[in-house]
């Protein structure tokens, strides 16, 4: 197989396409045509493209959880539960984890034994062993648009079956669904296997149904600086253009410095849509997503509301089309309906008193927006100088040479070579730059950063300060000063 970012040849589709629905007896049930003119079915204000372009074009920020169980009656009274008790404007269904690495005999006993234990037993929905008719069920049971969140390198099937069962949008991609959650699994076979995703929804998108794709923003979720994050979502937003999709939402996920944050966002839109019309992709519809705090989280449910609502208030002032939302049991394993409802009124609110404010272009936001943009296009730039102007190619050459390096990556396709930490006021800056290919003047920016806060903490520059900065906010701290 010789990997190129090029629309997938329709024959080879077909192929892949007969193989993908004889995985699980479900597949049978998909039929191009009539998901096509189901959708087309679907009232508007449930598509979810629809929504957040009319957000885009508003400036409003739009709340969503994550949520899903092993039951389709139990998954629908879940939803109500968000939707009207929670004041969700976006819905989720995150899969279980069984589907996620396509073990759906494992899944199929999960649901089962739910049935028989009267709970969920599973950590999500497993999609594709109920099939496109419960799937449309789930959705037809709502009137707020649902989207499919899971995190699955191998998601084809996945995506046959959840788009024909009237989801109007699925996260994820061939990095940011690889690097972050396998070991094993190498980046030319999962960018592949999302050509194949991206190609299914360009397909639905020729035949007048649009899809919202959103590549997964915060990666591992532990101290990723902004250059990082953003590298991965404009190479798989590039990726997702090139098979015909036509809205995509790019994200981030809170690093916890305000400045830094929504320095992130506005960079974040800017540069995606920059490369993409760059390199030819005129009618991409961007918007952009916060992922609250994706660390560890405060068990003290009263401080794990101030978390939340910190991100709450980042989203708001960014300018976020949407936020991901946490709940206030994210210490403490799955939350109940109730804790996650609470997480989204906190946000509401929050995102609901700040729609007529946005933190004002300061010189020192501009600094910083400055610095991403700077790390940023070094690195894209480099992903296609090593592809020789191909972004597939690319990819897979740069995280070979550590050009992008993802922090605390599982993956051994990943060089693991970089070593972020807090600066003295809480940015995520690189302790360690690895091989990204930064100029002396980036580097030097990165070291004196680390240096003024060892000189305030008056200790040396060393590993501990990583180690501090990953449990500070479980401690109550955003910086992990020594005590």
């Amino acid at each position: 197989m010789e990997l190129k970012n090029k629309k997938l040849d329709e024959n080879i589709f077909k192929q892949i396409q007969r193989e993908v629905l004889q995985q699980w007896p479900t597949g049978k049930d998909v039929n191009f045509d009539d998901a096509v003119n189901y959708h087309k079915s679907i009232p508007a204000k449930k598509v979810f493209s629809n929504q957040l372009k009319k957000a885009k074009q508003k400036g409003d920020t739009l709340i969503q959880p994550r949520a899903g169980v092993a039951l389709v009656n139990e998954h629908i009274q879940l939803l109500h539960y968000l939707e009207q008790q929670g004041e969700a404007d976006l819905l989720p269904t995150t899969i279980d984890s069984y589907t996620r690495q396509n073990r759906y005999q494992e899944a199929e006993n999960g649901i089962i034994e739910s049935k028989n234990a009267g709970r969920s037993l599973l950590n999500g929905f497993p999609a594709v062993n109920h099939g496109v008719e419960l799937c449309r069920k789930v959705n037809e049971a709502v009137n707020t648009p649902v989207q499919v969140r899971h995190g699955t390198p191998d998601a084809r099937l996945l995506a046959e079956i959840t788009i024909a069962g009237g989801f109007t949008a699925f996260e994820g991609g061939g990095i940011s669904y690889n690097i972050p959650y396998a070991k094993n699994v190498s980046l030319e076979k999962t960018i592949y296997d999302w050509q194949y995703v991206d190609r299914l929804i360009g397909i639905y998108e020729e035949a007048g149904v649009c899809i919202n794709r959103e590549p997964f923003g915060p990666l591992t979720g532990t101290l990723v600086p902004p250059c990082i994050s953003h590298s991965v979502a404009i190479i798989e937003s590039l990726l997702a253009a090139e098979q015909g999709v036509k809205n995509i939402t790019v994200g981030y996920g809170q690093c916890g410095n305000l400045l830094q944050d929504v320095a992130a966002i506005r960079t974040l839109e800017l540069l995606t849509e920059e490369y993409l019309k760059k390199y030819g992709y005129t009618d991409i519809v961007v918007t952009t997503v916060l992922h609250q705090w994706m660390g560890g989280f405060p068990q003290d449910e009263a401080k794990a509301f101030g978390v939340i609502s910190w991100g709450a208030a980042v989203a708001a002032l960014a300018g976020a089309t949407k936020v991901i939302v946490k709940t206030p049991h994210e210490a403490m394993g799955v939350p109940t309906k109730e804790a996650n409802a609470e997480g989204l009124k906190a946000t509401k609110q929050l995102v609901t008193m700040l729609a007529d404010q946005r933190m004002p272009l300061t010189h020192e936001l501009e600094n910083e927006m400055n610095i991403i943009i700077a790390e940023t296009r070094s690195i894209v730039d480099k992903i296609f100088e090593l592809g020789e102007g191909d972004a597939a190619v690319g990819a897979i050459r740069s995280f070979e040479a550590g050009v992008i390096d993802v922090p605390f990556a599982p993956s051994k396709y990943n060089a693991g070579e970089i070593l972020p930490a807090r600066d003295n006021y809480g940015a995520v800056r690189l302790l360690d730059c690895g091989n990204l290919p930064f100029s002396k003047e980036i580097i030097d920016f990165h070291r004196e950063k680390i240096e003024e806060r060892a000189r305030y903490e008056k200790r040396n520059v060393s590993f501990q300060m990583v180690i501090d900065d990953i449990y500070a906010i479980g401690k109550g701290r955003l910086v992990g000063r020594p005590r």
